[in-house]
């Protein structure tokens, strides 16, 4: 009976072990490039050593924090792996959150520009964006069997990247939140210049089966730059700045699981640094590198985050700040009439949120709205849908529809050309 009972203590002890490991919240961390890839090299600088410190800090910095979360790296030390190892590496750990890091580069052998940016998956929207993704999925040609590994795809190629348009990211959403979470640190914590959220198609992010970023951490052909992400006080700032995110985006995490969170410090954004005292202490530092790349650095004049999403257009309304919260200026569509709803769409691609379905056409200010306003609806057979906001930029579109979800449970992205719609 006594063998029994210590046998079942085990079994038990064993079970809990288990169960407790699998509940671990994974986080996957890739360090870019390594080994034979150096990345991006200028002069004494070599991403695949940024990527790596950077990666490293930022591990230690989330296991000296979080008791229940599990860290991954796709590579510890300098050497190569395969692009789709990488995204297999993450998609067997069951990972919760992908971050891939990356340095940044310019054609040129020199550059002003500076700041960091962070990437979801999608198609590119402008030149800038593509020649970033171009240069990251080149890695594959040093792989072997790439031809057939990657089917056919040519990261040299424009055309190859149109699948990209049809890929469905179902993580988008939560990728989007993590990246925002993040540019707001590089601005708030590491100082650094801010270039936004971007979409382009990274080989890196398209199979991988939880929400995932591309970060691109800064220029290493802008020299004050590269020195600065060189350094160990760089990369400790840079690494905090994306563990003050993750720690954001962690407790968005464990709301929704249904566990408890304790409030958040109003100064929690230096108290993430406690076991980083020596960015507080060389504060000053940091801000007077940053002021260093601003002097001809046209882009630091920039409003901050929001407005450098991505392939923003001229005229923009603001995104607003709050869930829930409606934007003083919308499109200028609305329910009057169904010429409204597309009256500034000229042979271009336009993406709104439908939210509801009606029978019957229904007031402009009509309580089903839930406040929206001003709205637009467009004929299906015999229903009225009804949808709010209009961009030619897919990131705003999913920043909308974050916002209007907070009303509508089940809104969705509709995708309009040429004031039809597109199914």
């Amino acid at each position: 009976m006594k063998r029994f009972f210590i046998l079942f203590v085990y079994i038990f002890t064993f079970l809990g072990i288990t169960i407790a490991a699998e509940s671990k919240f994974v986080v996957v961390i890739d360090a870019g490039h390594g080994g034979k890839d150096g990345g991006a090299v200028r002069g004494i600088y070599k991403e695949k050593d940024i990527n790596l410190g950077v990666a490293k800090t930022l591990g230690e910095l989330i296991e000296a924090n979080f008791n229940d979360v599990k860290v991954v790296y796709t590579r510890k030390t300098d050497v190569f792996v395969d692009l789709d190892k990488r995204t297999q590496i993450a998609n067997k750990a069951k990972a919760n959150l992908f971050i891939s890091i990356h340095t940044n580069s310019t054609a040129a052998k020199m550059t002003s520009a500076s700041g960091a940016d962070t990437y979801i998956l999608g198609l590119a929207r402008s030149a800038e964006n593509l020649e970033v993704a171009k240069r990251e999925n080149s890695v594959i040609l040093l792989e072997d069997n790439y031809t057939s590994k990657y089917e056919g795809f040519d990261p040299n190629s424009t055309e190859s990247y149109i699948i990209f348009e049809f890929i469905s990211n179902k993580y988008m959403e939560q990728s989007l939140q993590f990246a925002d979470y993040v540019q707001k640190d590089f601005r708030g914590i590491a100082k650094r210049t801010d270039r936004g959220v971007r979409q382009a198609g990274f080989l890196v992010l398209r199979k991988t089966s939880m929400p995932s970023v591309l970060i691109e951490l800064g220029f290493i052909n802008n020299q004050a730059e590269a020195k600065y992400l060189s350094s160990r006080l760089g990369q400790r700032a840079m690494a905090t700045a994306i563990y003050s995110g993750f720690k954001k985006y962690k407790r968005e995490f464990d709301k929704k699981q249904g566990r408890y969170v304790a409030a958040p410090d109003k100064n929690e954004e230096i108290d993430d640094i406690a076991v980083d005292e020596a960015i507080i202490k060389d504060k000053a530092v940091i801000q007077d590198t940053y002021a260093v790349e601003k002097v001809d650095t046209p882009v630091a004049k920039e409003p901050a985050r929001v407005k450098n999403m991505v392939e923003v257009p001229k005229k923009r309304e603001q995104s607003p700040k709050k869930i829930g919260e409606i934007p003083k200026k919308e499109p200028e569509t609305s329910a009057k009439t169904e010429k409204a709803a597309t009256k500034n769409i000229n042979n271009q691609t336009e993406y709104r949120v439908q939210f509801l379905v009606s029978p019957k056409k229904l007031s402009d200010n009509s309580k089903e709205f839930k406040g929206l306003s001003p709205v637009s609806f467009y004929r299906d057979g015999s229903s009225y849908k009804y949808t709010y906001g209009s961009t030619a930029d897919y990131n705003e579109i999913i920043r909308i529809q974050h916002q209007v979800r907070a009303k509508f449970k089940d809104a969705f992205v509709v995708k309009f050309k040429n004031g039809e719609r597109v199914k």
